[in-house]
């Protein structure tokens, strides 16, 4: 794509791939933001949106979309018939909703929203604080513990497994099958992820196939269950449409609770901030943990199609076809929007992220991971005295999403 003088003024190159970035991307959101409300990101080849305001506008712009080969064909955007060595996963991706548009979209969002709102996920508390209890016992004793395998992925990922129907004997298969699949929207994935991220795309879809032909014989408590039995005007899901539905709900439903959890531990513990005042009732539980998403959030980009030529208010030009990045985590550190963004300020007046998005694509888990945030971390820095780091966090290899490879912790044992 041809370069103008704009993009050649607010142009960066930045390896994602680069420890000195995702270790610690901030600084260099700062310099993003400094070149204006938009930057060019060379390594990724568009136009990245750093900003509070600008993000949250534009994840609402019906102008983009998520999907872009509805408006318009491979041939007339010049791009790249898809991998042959991803038609697993690229079957599986053809009916996410996270890929999808209205009225496509806006159908299968219908079918399945209900189980996902407030006061559907508010009957799981007391299931989520046991599951809690249950996973803290296993290393209670010990007085020290890696926290994201132990804690963070466990309790997110058998939650959503039960509420999918998805037997709890499945959970370590949907970990790995998961983290296989996600691999895919990093930068620069090479051949080993995209043949991981394949073969778990089948073995997944397979492992869902047989469930779900299950359950049309014999229809549980449980959502898929529920998916296979909506109807709307005679409308019902297909199996394929299923099987994609379910692994965006299965990946999306715990991959960002795992990074979220971590991110908030290290954030609260770094800070020495006292969790009798940040947990003592409630209310302040739930600012803790909105400003736990906005601190340090667990995804950091998300992309969208220009669904026609604009020209943007920022004085951008965008064509259709072109991609666009919107910096969550940037966004929810803008010095604009929060006063002290670099700090962590759970009674933080007027709070407000961009963590689940907004717009049509707004995160349908949203309710869940917040609960589960809210029940689960009260209770491990309860039942954990003392709690404290061993060592130094470090983050993973894995922009866009923002996540600790490890977090290990230490305690007083009883």
């Amino acid at each position: 794509m041809p370069v103008n003088s704009r993009q050649q003024s607010t142009a960066i190159d930045l390896n994602p791939r680069d420890p000195e970035f995702y270790l610690n991307p901030y600084p260099h959101y700062d310099a993003m933001r400094a070149c204006g409300p938009a930057v060019y990101w060379n390594d990724y080849g568009m136009w990245c949106f750093t900003g509070f305001a600008e993000v949250n506008r534009l994840l609402r712009d019906k102008r983009f979309g998520r999907q872009i080969l509805h408006v318009a064909t491979r041939e007339e955007l010049g791009l790249a018939v898809p991998n042959p060595d991803l038609e697993d996963f690229n079957a599986v991706e053809a009916h996410s909703l996270l890929e999808l548009e209205p009225p496509a979209h806006t159908r299968l969002r219908t079918l399945v929203n209900r189980a996902f709102v407030s006061r559907q996920v508010e009957k799981l508390r007391p299931e989520i604080a046991a599951l809690t209890h249950r996973t803290i016992d296993r290393f209670a004793a010990d007085g020290h513990v890696e926290l994201i395998k132990a804690f963070a992925e466990p309790i997110p990922v058998s939650v959503i497994a039960r509420m999918l129907g998805v037997p709890q004997e499945r959970c370590d298969d949907l970990l790995d099958w998961s983290h296989a699949m996600v691999r895919m929207y990093m930068f620069d994935a090479d051949t080993n992820a995209v043949n991981a991220a394949n073969t778990a795309a089948r073995d997944f879809a397979a492992c869902l196939r047989e469930l779900i032909a299950e359950r049309r014989k014999a229809p549980a408590d449980d959502l898929i269950s529920h998916m296979i039995l909506s109807d709307r005007k005679g409308d019902r899901l297909s199996d394929d449409e299923l099987i994609s539905t379910s692994v965006l709900l299965l990946n999306a439903g715990h991959e960002a609770t795992v990074h979220q959890t971590g991110n908030a531990v290290k954030a609260i513990l770094e800070n020495g901030l006292d969790h009798r005042k940040l947990f003592k009732d409630d209310a302040s539980t739930a600012a803790t943990i909105e400003e736990a998403l906005r601190y340090d959030a667990p995804l950091h980009m998300f992309t969208r199609y220009a669904l026609e030529d604009l020209d943007l208010e920022t004085g951008i030009t965008v064509r259709k076809g072109e991609q666009i990045g919107l910096m969550l985590g940037a966004a929810n550190r803008d010095p604009k929007q929060f006063d002290h963004a670099a700090s962590f300020m759970a009674d933080r007046p007027g709070q407000a992220n961009v963590t689940f998005g907004a717009g049509i694509h707004f995160c349908i888990g949203a309710p869940l991971a917040r609960l589960e945030l809210q029940v689960s971390l009260p209770i491990l820095f309860e039942r954990l005295p003392g709690l404290r780091l061993e060592g130094e966090p470090r983050y993973r290899d894995a922009y866009h999403f923002h996540g600790l490879e490890r977090l290990d912790l230490a305690w007083l044992p009883a």
